[in-house]
């Protein structure tokens, strides 16, 4: 598995090796033995999977409030996408920063996504399939997210605004000043 950093230590990209041949691939895409030197004791609880028809769909920016705080691992399954997280962690020296990774189905990429940052993603092609663990169940009580364009965060989507495609509940979703985090450093 190669480890890639990104500008926020704490979010990390990971590859997992596959072995391929005539036939094709294989890839051990989550082990604990593996990923615990990276990601350390993190026991991952639920698997989502979530497709969408359309380039351009943007789910985000997502998470979950303490005490159902959630860590993420992202890969897609199909298609291209544009993953975002954005560091909520009060006192953290990236406090409000994002950092932003294309993950490929052809590629295999991973990305961890810890507690303590919203999430959210934009759908490079058509018919993309997303899968992703968590480390706690969803809580619709602790259920909470900003608005994927918000100028203070300063997204830079792949896509033009014209091209995004939003849920009802996203499109609702406050703005980042005046955010007061439940996630301290």
């Amino acid at each position: 598995m190669t480890v890639k950093p990104t500008d926020i230590p704490d979010v990390v990209v990971l590859t997992p090796r596959r072995f391929g041949d005539h036939r094709g691939w294989f890839s051990e895409t989550y082990s604990t033995r593996a990923f615990a030197p990276v990601l350390g004791d993190i026991v991952f609880v639920q698997d989502n999977q979530a497709f969408s028809s359309a380039r351009g769909t943007l789910r985000g920016l997502h998470f979950q409030r303490p005490p159902a705080a959630q860590a993420k691992l992202i890969r897609v399954i199909r298609g291209s996408i544009f993953d975002v997280a954005v560091d909520l962690r009060e006192g953290s020296p990236t406090y409000g920063r994002w950092v932003g990774e294309t993950l490929t189905a052809g590629g295999g990429e991973q990305i961890f996504v810890p507690r303590g940052f919203a999430h959210g993603y934009c759908t490079l092609e058509p018919d993309t399939e997303v899968a992703y663990k968590v480390d706690e169940f969803y809580a619709p009580d602790c259920d909470a997210g900003l608005a994927w364009d918000d100028p203070t965060i300063g997204i830079a989507w792949p896509l033009p605004t014209s091209e995004i495609i939003l849920s009802d509940k996203d499109r609702q979703l406050p703005a980042f000043s005046g955010f007061t985090s439940p996630f301290r450093f």
